[in-house]
């Protein structure tokens, strides 16, 4: 679920404490986008999928970065109503609770 060769590669990168500024920045803003695709508030599925996609592979969250892609392609070709946009928020929940749980543990491998 998590590329944590990519989370210590990031973090060998900017620094511990630029780290958990990048995380909080991101968990705002990716939680703003997963409530925007789960309330049906979305105006731009390609976008916010894109952006979940990037965000994702930056922090090494590989599973979800991988099914938004799928779901930015889907949206890219007009097929907004195959993406699942219940499987990726809940996706979304398992990698942020997984992710936190271990880096709360200090337990980045």
């Amino acid at each position: 679920m998590i590329d944590w060769d990519r989370l210590n590669e990031l973090r060998d990168e900017i620094g511990e404490d630029d780290l958990a500024e990048v995380v909080v920045i991101f968990l705002d803003e990716a939680d703003e986008v997963i409530g925007r695709l789960a309330s049906g508030q979305s105006t731009n599925l390609e976008s916010d999928l894109h952006f979940l996609k990037g965000s994702a592979l930056n922090l090494g969250l590989s599973d979800l970065a991988g099914l938004c892609q799928d779901g930015e392609k889907r949206a890219a070709a007009g097929d907004n109503a195959s993406v699942d946009l219940a499987r990726v928020a809940s996706l979304y929940e398992a990698s942020k609770r997984s992710f936190l749980g271990a880096l709360a543990r200090g337990s980045a491998a």
